[in-house]
């Protein structure tokens, strides 16, 4: 069975003028009882921030939690020193840029448009740990457009299988770019769920046509199969039922 949740049916908030949004599943003032999440993905925040501004210092436990950039410049510091001078991380994540943050006994961290000019649109997702009470730690890695051009990228799992992010979750993240003569082709576990998420563009999922910020849900398939894009940015989930 496919589901489809378009991106117009999404729930939306805007804040001062800086912020906007869109939710695929319930957030903060945004709630519909149908739609809490799927398996162990709570959150997917669609979000475009204005220039300069941006979240400040606030706290997180017990998630996993990864941004995906799509246009602009997102600077990150939280913490563990992560986006300081001198940390192993710059906390600066451009497009093609995934960050991986496990919240685990608690952490703080801002985020902010790094551009004075150019507003940053970035994917903010939350998936629930596999662990509780861990050590918060984080990463962040670039996934080239080569990489992705045609074809399903890894880019978090629980192993860090494929050279991808490590998480504390039993879900993996694919990511890839299709343009009309590009596809592919996964078999699929039907005991588990599968969440496509179109960030950008268009794309047919398994015969369906979607739009930007469209999603869909496959539940018991055995297979996926995207073809069709026009400027497609697309994620795709492997999700624990819960």
């Amino acid at each position: 069975m496919i589901t489809v949740r378009k991106a117009g049916e999404r729930g939306r908030s805007a804040h001062g003028g800086w912020l906007k949004s869109a939710h695929t599943f319930s957030f903060g003032d945004y709630f519909d009882v149908r739609h809490q999440g799927y398996g162990n993905l709570r959150v997917i925040n669609d979000d475009t921030v204005a220039p300069g501004a941006g979240f400040g210092a606030h706290g997180h436990r017990d998630m996993e939690i990864i941004s995906y950039v799509l246009e602009g410049q997102l600077a990150h510091k939280d913490s563990m020193g992560n986006g300081e001078a001198g940390a192993q991380y710059s906390g600066i994540l451009r497009p093609g840029d995934v960050q991986r943050m496990s919240a685990g006994t608690g952490v703080r961290h801002s985020e902010y448009n790094h551009s004075s000019t150019d507003s940053v649109h970035f994917l903010q997702i939350w998936i629930l740990p596999r662990f509780k009470g861990v050590r918060p730690d984080y990463e962040q890695k670039h996934f080239s457009a080569e990489q992705r051009r045609g074809r399903l990228v890894r880019l978090v799992s629980p192993s860090g299988e494929d050279e991808s992010l490590t998480m504390n979750a039993d879900a993996s993240i694919w990511g890839g770019l299709f343009d009309e003569g590009e596809s592919s082709y996964s078999v699929l576990n039907p005991e588990r769920l599968t969440y496509v998420h179109l960030a950008k563009g268009d794309l047919n999922v398994n015969g369906l046509s979607l739009t930007a910020g469209d999603g869909a849900l496959l539940d018991g398939e055995s297979q996926l199969m995207l073809s069709e894009g026009r400027g497609a940015d697309v994620l795709v989930f492997d999700l624990a039922r819960q």
